[in-house]
């Protein structure tokens, strides 16, 4: 009777286990979206979006191949979510409107806030930012613009095989997160559209970016303050302004950058390949520990970069130096072509030198003839293949 008993004890846990893993699916047209492009589907996402929200399995937002307007600024909100998982299913294209203004005064078009164990598959975004770039080349004052997707103070993220295309501002920006990994991510804009970073880091830890292409008007990838533990691996950037730590230093009281790999990367006509860069004013940041390996440079401007003295139109800055101390910085396996005879420049601060700079078969050059490299207030060591000339 004790052993019948334990058996369905037993059947009944594994039923329970099986039953509350099993997924749920909403599909965004059962919500009154439509896939024409021309009607607002906001609010059919939005319905989608809180009964997964509120369910107590894993669940499923599907979006069946179509163009689906998302006409104003929308926001997933995580806070009071039962569900262990959300993900979105993307066949289609989520767009915005053609005119700027029903989204470039929002700081996001496409929202996520507080949220866990969130993934995004598959899909497209287009923000049609041509006609804010527009507005902006005028002159003419301009709305800053809105960032296509966003994720705020939110924690076991997935970015997988998404597309964002023409965003007014950063395509994809994590803020205060905590382990995401995005991966195959395609990011396109052109050469000259405005600060229309790919990827934008801020106060995040634990964040995996791999085989990803990504083509703008600014930086590939960008990482402000407060970064750390980031491992960047197989991205293709260009044209662009190439992966950037930095701007760092704008504030006094600022968070530092640790702990960043770079690995096996590709810059293609870029305007920088890897860059440091910090604002030439008082601040008690710092960069340290990252590591830029196996890296080939395809007639980049500035191929490896440490801009520590950044003051655009001397207007911010006037003769200050920059408090950011940047130090252990490992340069390993660069090759390829620059675009500019100065291929390896470290500028940095007088007030801070830079320490700990070391160099490893970097083989660049420019025009078929050698390269030159370029130190100011830079100290550290160089080993194996140097061309150019070190001159740490």
């Amino acid at each position: 009777m004790v052993t019948k008993l334990v058996v369905l004890l037993l059947i009944f846990l594994l039923f329970q286990f099986s039953s509350s893993a099993k997924q749920v699916t909403y599909n965004v047209l059962s919500f009154g979206a439509k896939s024409n492009g021309r009607s607002d589907s906001k609010s059919a996402f939005l319905k989608a979006w809180v009964l997964a929200c509120a369910s107590t399995n894993p669940a499923i937002i599907y979006v069946p191949k179509g163009r689906y307007l998302i006409a104003s600024p929308l926001t997933f909100s995580g806070q009071v979510c039962k569900t262990k998982a959300i993900t979105f299913k993307i066949d289609g294209t989520l767009v915005a409107p053609s005119s700027y203004n029903a989204i470039s005064k929002a700081e996001v078009w496409i929202k996520f806030y507080r949220t866990n164990r969130v993934t995004i598959s598959g899909g497209t975004l287009d923000a049609q930012g041509a006609s804010l770039w527009a507005c902006k080349s005028t002159g003419k004052s301009c709305p800053k613009g809105a960032t296509t997707l966003g994720f705020y103070h939110s924690q076991n993220i997935v970015i997988n095989s998404l597309r964002s295309l023409n965003s007014q501002m950063f395509h994809i920006q994590l803020y205060a997160c905590k382990n995401a990994k995005l991966q195959g991510v395609s990011i396109s804009a052109p050469g000259l559209s405005p600060n229309t970073d790919g990827i934008h880091l801020s106060s995040s830890t634990g964040v995996t970016i791999l085989n990803s292409k990504i083509a703008t008007g600014d930086d590939c990838i960008s990482i402000g303050p407060g970064n750390s533990n980031l491992w960047i691996e197989k991205v293709v950037c260009g044209p662009g302004h190439g992966i950037s730590i930095g701007s760092l230093g704008w504030d006094v009281q600022e968070a530092g950058v640790q702990n960043v790999t770079v690995n096996t990367v590709t810059f293609i006509g870029s305007d920088n390949g890897l860059r440091i860069k910090t604002w030439a004013r008082r601040s008690n940041g710092f960069v340290r520990n990252v590591v830029f390996q196996h890296a080939t440079m395809v007639n980049v401007k500035n191929p490896i970069l440490i801009d520590a003295n950044y003051c655009p139109d001397a207007g911010n800055c006037p003769n200050q130096v920059s408090g950011v101390k940047i130090s252990n910085v490992v340069y390993e396996d660069i090759h390829g072509t620059s675009a500019t005879r100065v291929a390896v420049k470290f500028d940095c601060s007088r007030g801070k030198p830079c320490t700990d700079i070391r160099l490893k078969d970097v083989d660049l050059k420019y025009g078929g003839q050698p390269a030159v490299s370029s130190c100011a207030y830079a100290a550290g060591s160089a080993h194996g293949i140097l061309r150019p000339t070190s001159c740490l």
